[in-house]
């Protein structure tokens, strides 16, 4: 476990982020690997149709990750407000929470997959993979949530270490099955997308018996199993809202995606490619985001939001000159890196559409890593306001921008690049308005005066 409230922010943050960044880049790499090996031994088409569920998946998984996020934020201000029992009890009643949510939810997309892919348009030729693979992904969305609330709770107090053990033993294991499933038994896509599901299942698993073992905040009677309906009900407050962002989010990635089903397979497989590589870059924005979160969430349980401020300001430097390298390395590197996913031969076309895809969006990762950087600040405080004003933001970029950019001659098809570019430029702009505000100092759940979840003071 880590205090966060008492040191150097910038040390703090980084000692935080790095085991995050070293498990969210083995996630994203085994990602890559999953749709290489879906790509190269399937064939185009199996890559397009796992890209054309993307964006639903999201919509459907959406309300756990949110709830997930919330309890990880109630977490880190109990925690800074140096309050374990109500700690623990948000950890049992984050059990009920995730079970419910994930067991509707997952009924939902695995019923509704057909429907809904053939809604946005998705290509006949693809349409039979990806509600496979789409009910596949569904079907197992409790190990999903469970690995993602185990791992929120335990970054809210402090250790991002133990997550990133069993990330990694799930990531190496994810390719083993992935290669087993696809190769030697000759599973399509539903065989990614089972691999998924077993190595996440077995990591969570595994992760939350290790920390009852090892973290005395998972350390827990009887007692504390009793359903809390105020915690309950400050989980939802705080994890609906961020389920919501995420879920306008999906549902502007869907209408993206429906852009990009108009013009074909070849561009529908350059597209996941370039989300994927997209997707892995991202992650030391996301780590900082998680990392500046759960500092947030810590100091401003205790009352220091001068701090937070701070650790912003270290955190937005390290963004900066981090989007600046990758800048460069893509304007040099995007041909070699979009030929790992398809064969250069028969893949040509997605070659030449994913890389000059990925010139065009790099040049906006500065934006994209302010979007995480104020994120982190105002979600780890609990301005919930926020995650809908940002959900909104993305859905109008989303929904605005590809589609007419895409009608003009000159740009054509890389208006979809495009948009999703101008998209991160909105959303940093009204998350840094936000945070300037100074709305969030005011937003907090659980602070060291508060009573507890009982009604007495600790």
């Amino acid at each position: 476990m880590m205090d966060m409230t008492q040191g150097n922010p910038t040390g703090l943050l980084l000692r935080f982020m790095v085991p995050l960044l070293v498990g969210n880049i083995f996630q994203q790499v085994y990602s890559m690997v999953d749709m290489m090996i879906v790509g190269r031994y399937i064939g185009p088409d199996a890559l397009a149709a796992v890209g054309a569920t993307n964006s639903l998946s999201f919509l459907f998984f959406s309300l756990c990750n949110g709830l997930a996020s919330g309890v990880g934020i109630l977490i880190a201000q109990a925690f800074g407000a140096e309050r374990p029992d109500t700690v623990k009890r948000v950890i049992t009643n984050a059990v009920y929470i995730m079970a419910s949510a994930a067991l509707v939810m997952g009924g939902l997309g695995f019923g509704l997959a057909r429907t809904v892919l053939g809604l946005i348009g998705t290509p006949e030729n693809i349409m039979d993979q990806a509600v496979i693979y789409m009910q596949v992904r569904c079907a197992g969305v409790i190990a999903v949530s469970m690995y993602n609330c185990v791992s929120s709770i335990l970054r809210g107090v402090g250790d991002s270490r133990t997550p990133l053990f069993f990330l990694v033993a799930a990531s190496v294991l994810n390719v083993f099955l992935d290669l087993f499933f696809i190769r030697s038994l000759g599973w399509s896509v539903g065989g990614a997308a089972g691999a998924t599901i077993i190595a996440q299942a077995l990591s969570a698993v595994g992760c939350f018996l290790y920390a009852s073992r090892h973290n005395p905040m998972f350390i827990l009677d009887r007692t504390m199993w009793k359903p809390d309906a105020v915690l309950i009900r400050q989980c939802f407050r705080i994890g609906v809202p961020l389920a919501a962002q995420s879920s306008m989010v999906a549902l502007s990635l869907i209408v993206l995606q429906s852009v990009v089903n108009s013009f074909g397979s070849v561009v529908g497989a350059a597209f996941t490619a370039t989300s994927r590589v997209e997707a892995l870059v991202q992650q030391p924005f996301m780590s900082m985001f998680a990392a500046l979160s759960t500092f947030t969430g810590q100091n401003i349980g205790a009352n220091r939001s001068e701090r937070v401020g701070e650790g912003f300001r270290h955190a937005v430097l390290l963004i900066l000159a981090f989007a600046g390298l990758m800048t460069l390395a893509f304007q040099l590197f995007s041909p070699w890196v979009m030929g790992l996913f398809v064969d250069a031969e028969h893949g040509a076309e997605v070659i030449r559409y994913g890389a000059h895809g990925l010139r065009l969006t790099t040049w906006f990762l500065a934006p994209l890593g302010m979007i995480y950087a104020c994120r982190g600040v105002l979600n780890g405080s609990g301005d919930s306001a926020f995650s809908l004003i940002s959900g909104a933001c993305e859905m109008v970029g989303r929904v605005a921008f590809p589609k007419p950019l895409t009608m003009i001659p000159s740009v054509g098809v890389w208006g979809i690049w495009l948009g999703t570019a101008f998209t991160w430029t909105l959303v940093a702009a009204a998350g840094f308005l936000r945070y300037k505000s100074g709305v969030w100092r005011r937003k907090v759940a659980i602070t060291r005066e508060a009573p507890n979840s009982d009604g007495k003071s600790r």
